[in-house]
């Protein structure tokens, strides 16, 4: 589903390269939570980029602008980790520990930093920025072998879970699904984007709706032990693919966002 982390990456290359105003993106990011504040991780980072430190008292997103302008931000890139696969985070940091608890984050490698985003409190989201260094390259992955990898996935874990006789009928499953979906925030997306990163991003947004309430058991379902081990092997992959298809439509959006600005 869409992150605030996605929403951060992408209206921020398109605010960069002139396709967005500042205050459309800040628009956007209200999305997520109607107060937004902003601290650097550390105090040398804070004096750099003229943001609070951790000790003081956070500030608006506005000032979070300024600072990404004045560390030259450039394009950015999504990362979503999970325990076991901590790609784009470049070892267990400060930085990267708190990606991994929150599932998000966004690296920006030609200002050498992260953020990282928090709900504190309901309604309240808050972004701390980090000093990252230089990180590996990061992995890029064809719109098209991302789409094909989730759909490819999907039609191999239904048919896993119908092997391991998980796969049953459940009452009102389509309202669960629905209901799942609807909860989400929808976030607007930078004009010009590509129509086929939204409907692959629709389609993740389905397809991880149908693995959360397929592994909700209802009261008095519950599988056994190894059923459910059976489950958690026959559905990562899905999950995967669902990571790997935001990513890329992601870094697809900003790519697109950064050729149109460098035509005349």
């Amino acid at each position: 589903m869409p992150c605030p982390s996605a929403t951060m990456v992408v209206w921020t290359s398109a605010w960069l390269h002139g396709a967005a105003a500042s205050d459309d993106m800040l628009d956007a990011l209200q999305t997520w939570a109607e107060s937004q504040e902003v601290l650097a991780a550390d105090e040398e980072l804070a004096a750099r980029l003229d943001l609070p430190g951790p000790q003081e008292t956070p500030a608006g997103p506005a000032l979070l602008l300024a600072a990404l302008r004045k560390a030259d931000a450039g394009d950015g890139q999504l990362v979503l980790p999970v325990p076991g696969d901590a790609r784009g985070l470049g070892g267990m940091s400060p930085f990267a520990k708190l990606a991994m608890r929150g599932g998000e984050a966004v690296v920006l490698p030609r200002a050498g930093i992260g953020l990282v985003p928090q709900r504190i409190a309901e309604g309240i989201l808050r972004w701390t920025v980090f000093g990252i260094g230089d990180l590996p390259p990061a992995e890029h992955l064809p719109i098209g072998e991302a789409e094909h990898g989730m759909a490819s996935a999907m039609r191999e874990a239904a048919t896993a879970l119908i092997d391991l006789g998980v796969a049953k009928h459940r009452p009102g499953v389509r309202e669960e699904i629905a209901q799942t979906i609807s909860a989400r925030p929808v976030p607007p997306w930078p004009e010009g984007v590509p129509q086929r990163t939204l409907r692959i991003l629709q389609r993740a947004t389905e397809v991880e709706a149908i693995l959360w309430v397929a592994t909700d058991d209802a009261p008095g379902g519950a599988l056994s032990a190894s059923a459910i081990r059976g489950r958690t092997e026959a559905l990562r992959p899905l999950f995967d693919a669902v990571r790997a298809a935001r990513r890329a439509s992601v870094a697809e959006m900003v790519r697109v966002i950064g050729d149109h600005a460098e035509k005349p």
